[in-house]
């Protein structure tokens, strides 16, 4: 994988270490396997931003950082994956959560008309709790395990790569010059 690709991509650790709302880890962010990226620090950094993003709770940034400095995987990556859930991608993402859910339980999907008000939220987030719930955990271990496995597959073929590209740089400068 690409390290500068990623490091491009990641905020500045000083500026992760420094968040309003990631101060409250304290000196448990300044353990260095959280900023290192080697494929197990990204793979797992991708499967723990990924479980996160499914789960329809706020403060899932605060989650991610918590769950990457216990499995001490890369912490900037875990965060900035929880982003996947943004404004636009919220309402498809757990709509297909509430509909893996009622597959799972067997329930009818009851969701009517949606307007985004409180009353909604009191008189049909009580239905829907439980499938959206479970539908959520369930895409989350689905994303996590295919997003760890993907980016160790990555990693590896990218290696290959590059191994094979020095062996026939190696090649190419042992052989004799042809006139």
């Amino acid at each position: 994988m690409p390290k500068r690709f990623i490091k491009s991509l990641l905020p500045h650790h000083d500026t992760v270490r420094n968040h309003k709302h990631l101060r409250i880890f304290g000196t448990l962010m300044h353990d260095a396997n959280l900023w290192h990226l080697n494929r197990h620090s990204v793979s797992g950094a991708f499967a723990v931003g990924l479980f996160m993003a499914f789960i329809p709770i706020p403060f899932q940034m605060v989650l991610a950082a918590a769950a990457a400095i216990f499995f001490r995987v890369n912490l900037p990556l875990s965060v900035v994956l929880v982003w996947i859930t943004n404004p636009i991608t919220i309402p498809p993402m757990f709509l297909f959560a509430y509909w893996v859910g009622t597959l799972i339980t067997g329930e009818t999907a009851t969701l009517g008309p949606f307007h985004f008000s409180w009353e909604w939220v009191q008189n049909v987030g009580v239905e829907i709790w439980v499938p959206l719930l479970i539908g959520s955990l369930f895409c989350a271990t689905v994303s996590s395990i295919l997003g760890y496995s993907l980016i160790l597959w990555i990693w590896r073929w990218h290696a290959v790569e590059k191994w094979k590209a020095r062996r026939l740089r190696k090649k190419t400068r042992r052989s004799p010059t042809t006139p």
